[in-house]
């Protein structure tokens, strides 16, 4: 990868999954704080008892701007992902103007390399850009789930159709020239990964 040319990664479609939740994370979230301040609203993150959640969403993007934004309702599986990508794909890709000969780059998750949805992608985006079994993920659509979560943090969400709706509305505003610095930037990302050894980078 390191000797393809940066033009070759303008014909990129990356794509990838993410989930937005309502209130804060998933896990435990950790805080500074002075002594005997544990009960102090700053704090402290809210919580519901019903109404919270949050909405799992895939979405693409290549060097000129962002693709489809797609909700996922029900139990991500292999059928469901490969619905996913034969409606948005096509579209997408003559949107961003990056032409039929695209080569498309999502993870190795294991819905993303069963059989079925890696025969479609054989017969439908031939070029495929491989990536190694526990590859360091350097997608640069992560970068965009991270610029997407501050703008919609912005906003007082209570239900997860506000949630919806300003997520849209801040994946419209999203400007171009951050996801063609983020793929300019991919043959630096590579460069430092190589240097690295296998250990953590600022990526």
């Amino acid at each position: 990868m390191l000797n393809k040319p940066e033009t070759y990664w303008n014909n990129v479609l990356f794509a990838d999954e993410s989930k937005f939740n309502i209130f804060g994370s998933d896990g435990r979230i950790m805080v500074w704080r002075r002594r005997n301040e544990e009960l102090n609203p700053k704090n402290l993150v809210g919580t519901v008892k019903y109404g919270g959640g949050g909405v799992l969403v895939w979405g693409c993007m290549s060097a000129s701007k962002l693709g489809n934004l797609v909700f996922i309702d029900g139990i991500m599986n292999h059928a469901l992902y490969l619905n996913i990508i034969k409606d948005n794909l096509k579209l997408p890709v003559q949107n961003l103007g990056i032409g039929n000969n695209f080569v498309f780059h999502q993870d190795n998750n294991p819905k993303h390399t069963t059989l079925n949805v890696r025969l479609w992608c054989l017969y439908n985006c031939p070029q495929n850009l491989r990536t190694p079994f526990l590859s360091p993920h350097l997608n640069p659509i992560e970068h965009i789930w991270r610029e997407q979560e501050v703008r919609v943090r912005k906003h007082d969400i209570k239900t997860k159709s506000e949630l919806k709706t300003v997520m849209m509305e801040e994946w419209m505003n999203i400007d171009a020239e951050i996801t063609k610095k983020l793929v300019k930037s991919i043959l630096k990302r590579l460069n430092v990964d190589v240097d690295a050894k296998g250990y953590p980078t600022k990526y």
